[in-house]
């Protein structure tokens, strides 16, 4: 296994790449959000950020924009929000990531009124990014998400994407997964569905209420089916540490673990 630590898009950028080194991780994932890490500041930094990397020899895997709108019912809205995504993208694929990562659209305010029309924008939408990550020749992992975000949450939520778009790959994000998860057993559902298109995995852990981002262990999710069904269908790539907690020592403590578990299995 690769893993990986995100940077904290409130920071300066650089020096979270220096943090990410020091932490002993393989490669940074990059969330190309604002305030420090828009695509027009990494743009301005490339040179230096192409430097940093080489220089503590980490990889590189993007995170689109999260918080934008690419099914919103308001057209300009809705284009505006896709237009950062390719923006993005562009900038990115300057930078030769392994992967980029996509948050799905969200459903959400008047869209839930009229969720087949949403959805319809979402698919359009979707659409032009894989179209434009397929031109730039980036492997782009579509992330399975929240039961909030009301869309692409379940396994069966992907078998029309991943048939209609067959460059992409699947995101499986632990913790997303776990979110109402009454059975237990969404993610192992995720593996064993489409164990040819795990291109990607976010690890973290919380209690099944909302996406706290906390350390491996720290939760209820049991990580050893899920580590099980990874193995099972020979997955060895990048798993980044999605922990979002001021003392950086439980991204380390998160990976062990991890490497731990993987080990024993």
């Amino acid at each position: 296994m690769h893993y990986g630590a995100m940077n904290f898009p409130v920071r300066p950028l650089l020096q979270e790449i220096e943090t990410v080194s020091e932490l002993g991780f393989d490669y940074l994932e990059l969330t190309m959000d604002p305030p420090q890490a828009h695509y027009t500041m990494v743009q301005e930094q490339r040179d230096d950020i192409a430097r940093a990397l080489e220089r503590y020899e980490l990889g590189l895997i993007c995170h689109l924009p999260t918080f934008i709108s690419t099914a919103d019912l308001t057209e300009s809205l809705r284009e505006a929000s896709v237009n950062e995504v390719l923006k993005s993208m562009e900038v990115a694929a300057t930078l030769q990531p392994y992967k980029v990562v996509l948050h799905p659209s969200y459903i959400m305010g008047l869209g839930l009124w009229v969720p087949e029309q949403t959805k319809s924008y979402a698919m359009e939408s979707l659409g032009t990014i894989v179209e434009r990550a397929h031109q730039l020749g980036l492997c782009l992992c579509l992330e399975n998400m929240f039961p909030q975000a009301q869309w692409l949450v379940e396994p069966e939520d992907f078998a029309e994407i991943l048939e209609k778009f067959p460059t992409i790959n699947l995101t499986l994000d632990t913790g997303h997964a776990h979110i109402d998860d009454r059975g237990g057993k969404r993610a192992v559902d995720f593996i064993q569905r489409f164990p040819e298109r795990i291109g990607h995995v976010h690890a973290s852990d919380n209690f099944g209420k909302e996406d706290s981002h906390l350390p491996v262990g720290a939760g209820t999710v049991d990580f050893q089916p899920i580590g099980r069904a990874l193995k099972e269908m020979g997955y060895t790539d990048t798993v980044t540490v999605e922990v979002f907690s001021p003392d950086r020592d439980y991204l380390k403590i998160s990976r062990e673990k991890l490497i731990a578990l993987f080990d024993a299995l």
